[in-house]
């Protein structure tokens, strides 16, 4: 079993997350909702309170308090940058989430692209990085090709992802990590082989981001989006766009804007509350160096004490017969998995599962959480999806241990 690093003090960082107190029926509550979003630590509450009692102004002004909210959010561009590792902050855009600025700048990658060109999109993929690029194909003129996966372990069938490319290739969307399964891609290999042949490519961060760490640079993509809302900050999407790609692209925006690909005023408070949620990743392994290389430091410890709660599901879940586990479910395999699991009962609704265990204080999720094309290829739609189990770092061994011996009491009635 994978053993958790010896500096990585689970109770400690605990005690900075005010919700993980909260109680229901006298028992702590037990959050596995991660991957729907992530609970909060005191400095990310503090800093949204703080913008609103010392800088709360609209950018550009000749006054203190607009030249205090400049600061900031100079700093929380920076601050993204090396939480991605991105070559500057300017390569870093804000928006409202992952699925509006994907939206929105779909638009201004798609006035590129002309009839008979074509975009690649993947069956393991969130809604959210695969209807954008659908409706600008629609707009555009342009085809479609989709990647299968390979159902027997939930991974992407890379020949399908060959038979896709060819020479009108344009973009190739992929996510870094399937929201419902847990399977993280090989993004690398992907974006090299959509380079091969002339494309774009833009990375769905969203579920990876809290769970190790990103580098845009070595990954080679062209964008990258995320959320800090799922690692452990405000409702605030973030968006990596390589300078040299980003330049010949026209921002859709109203005229005077000064702020490129914002829509509008930025959420100010929420980027606030983000950069102080890179703050709290960049203190999780206390390391030494500049901000990049200790937020390196705490997403591998991150990573490795994630692994240590993922094999000790995978053990006590094997043990419960009625129970299927979708996605890669061998040990030996967990670095190609995020601690995210999806699991079905034939004959029991995930609703009803999930709601059992809402009764019991264990918060999940059931559904398709808008990986829908995914859920329809695995033929779960018609009976409800599946119940999804999100551990995050917070998680503790002892959370994990009563949610299965929860499980194995609503089974047995």
């Amino acid at each position: 079993m994978t053993t958790p690093p010896p500096s990585f003090d689970v109770t400690a960082l605990r005690s900075r997350f005010p919700a993980l107190s909260l109680e229901q029926g006298g028992r702590p509550l037990v959050f596995l909702d991660g991957p729907g979003g992530t609970q909060v630590p005191n400095e990310v509450i503090e800093a949204v309170a703080d913008y609103y009692r010392t800088m709360n102004a609209n950018d550009g002004g000749a006054f203190v308090t607009s030249r205090r909210s400049d600061a900031m959010v100079a700093e929380a561009h920076a601050a993204v940058a090396d939480l991605l590792g991105a070559a500057s902050p300017d390569e870093i855009v804000f928006g409202a989430n992952m699925t509006t600025l994907t939206f929105h700048v779909s638009r201004s990658i798609g006035a590129l692209f002309g009839p008979g060109d074509e975009v690649v999109v993947t069956t393991l993929d969130h809604e959210a990085n695969v209807s954008p690029w659908r409706q600008m194909a629609a707009d555009r003129g342009l085809e479609v090709r989709v990647v299968d996966i390979q159902e027997a372990d939930g991974t992407l069938d890379l020949d399908s992802l060959d038979a896709a490319l060819g020479p009108r290739t344009r973009l190739v969307a992929v996510g870094y990590a399937s929201n419902a399964l847990g399977t993280i891609n090989p993004v690398a290999e992907i974006v090299r082989r959509a380079h091969a042949v002339g494309a774009l490519t833009w990375v769905d961060a969203v579920h990876y981001a809290p769970h190790g760490p990103i580098d845009v640079q070595a990954l080679d993509t062209d964008f990258l989006v995320t959320s800090a809302y799922k690692w452990f900050g405000p409702h605030v999407g973030a968006l990596y766009m390589r300078a040299s790609v980003a330049a010949p692209m026209t921002p859709v925006k109203v005229r005077p804007s000064s702020h490129g690909y914002s829509t509008g005023t930025p959420n100010f408070e929420g980027i606030a509350g983000t950069l102080a949620a890179v703050r709290y990743l960049e203190s999780v392994a206390d390391a030494p160096g500049g901000r990049r290389e200790r937020l390196v430091a705490s997403m591998s410890a991150i990573a490795t004490y994630e692994r240590t709660l993922s094999a000790r599901f995978l053990d006590g879940i094997a043990t419960i017969p009625a129970v299927r586990t979708w996605g890669i479910t061998d040990p030996s395999r967990l670095t190609e998995r995020t601690p995210t699991f999806s699991i079905s009962v034939d004959g029991v609704a995930p609703r009803h599962i999930a709601e059992r265990l809402g009764d019991a204080g264990i918060l999940a999720w059931d559904g398709h959480f808008y990986a829908q094309g995914l859920i329809e290829r695995l033929g779960l739609a018609e009976q409800g999806g599946v119940v999804r189990l999100g551990f995050v770092h917070y998680t503790t061994p002892e959370e994990i241990d009563r949610t299965l011996d929860e499980l194995e009491t609503i089974l047995a009635r």
